[in-house]
């Protein structure tokens, strides 16, 4: 498998996992959000990622997401859910339930937390790739999973059979343009902060963009692919304009991100829960800040 094997192209929001009052996935906010970014230019999604919160879920729950969100899109997008785990039967274990909910890739860490030489990074892949379920985008994001994919390293798991994309998340323009130009006639690239250079990342030749903000502007941070692709300069500086603001936005006044999407989920009246511990809530002084933020940029 290569590249040309799949279909992957275009703005893939990363969803949040909205929880109900019990804790429990909330299935119906998990539809309604999905089926609200399809309707607004989304070709595809990644489902229990970083912004999904996969590290406060058991397997089991994990596996019970997949399966609603393969249920949800029935066909109508292209479903990639994180499979990431330390040990490789876990990740076998969760790529094959994702291959049998009907999910179409599945996006994958190095082992996070000890550091690992570039040896062993690739033979945890070369491992999963020999047993795959499901063709692969590796996720690269070392400030969360302490190992980094580097431009050479992706080349060399590239050869891999089963793995047919890279998610690059690192935040750092000259290493995603280096992952770009090392691996981009072998892998579907995706630039993973969008909101901050999305539109030269398209420019440059990404094959989509995967962003949490579309759970909050939508379908403004979808259309900031389209209109790069399209060429519509004017659009599309606009739009980069206001992913950096909403970054701001988000980030400010003691907010981090996946609290802040849920809670501007909330403001606009899309149902998203509560993050899971150790994430808290908003304070209410950090709430109203982001409200009146969203409000000053048009959002509500």
């Amino acid at each position: 498998m290569n590249r040309s094997s799949v279909n992957w192209h275009g703005p893939m929001p990363a969803v949040v996992t909205p929880f109900d009052e019990r804790g429990a996935i909330d299935a119906s906010a998990l539809r309604d959000n999905l089926v609200r970014l399809i309707d607004n230019g989304a070709t595809g999604f990644i489902v229990g990622g970083c912004t999904g919160e996969f590290w406060a879920m058991s397997q089991e729950e994990r596996i019970e997401l997949f399966r609603l969100a393969a249920r949800a899109v029935a066909g109508r997008a292209t479903v990639i859910v994180g499979t990431s785990a330390i040990r490789q039967d876990e990740v076998m274990h969760l790529n094959k339930a994702a291959a049998d909910a009907g999910c179409d890739g599945a996006l994958i860490l190095p082992p996070h937390f000890v550091a690992l030489t570039d040896d062993e990074i690739f033979a945890h892949f070369e491992a999963i790739s020999e047993r795959a379920a499901l063709p692969i985008m590796l996720y690269n994001i070392p400030q969360c999973a302490t190992n980094a994919i580097t431009p050479a390293l992706a080349l060399r798991i590239s050869t891999l059979d089963q793995v047919v994309a890279i998610k690059e998340s690192a935040g750092n323009w000259r290493n995603f343009h280096a992952i770009l130009m090392a691996v981009r006639d072998k892998l579907r690239v995706f630039c993973g902060p969008s909101s901050v250079y999305g539109v030269p990342a398209v420019a440059a030749g990404a094959d989509g963009i995967i962003d949490c903000f579309p759970n909050v502007w939508a379908p403004g941070g979808l259309d900031l692919y389209h209109a790069a692709v399209a060429g519509d300069d004017m659009r599309a500086r606009q739009l980069q304009e206001m992913g950096l603001r909403l970054t701001e936005l988000f980030t400010s006044e003691g907010r981090s991100l996946y609290p802040a999407t849920k809670a501007g989920m909330e403001i606009l009246g899309v149902r998203a829960g509560k993050p899971r511990l150790p994430l808290k809530p908003l304070s209410q002084e950090q709430y109203d800040g982001l409200r009146r933020g969203m409000a000053a940029l048009g959002l509500i």
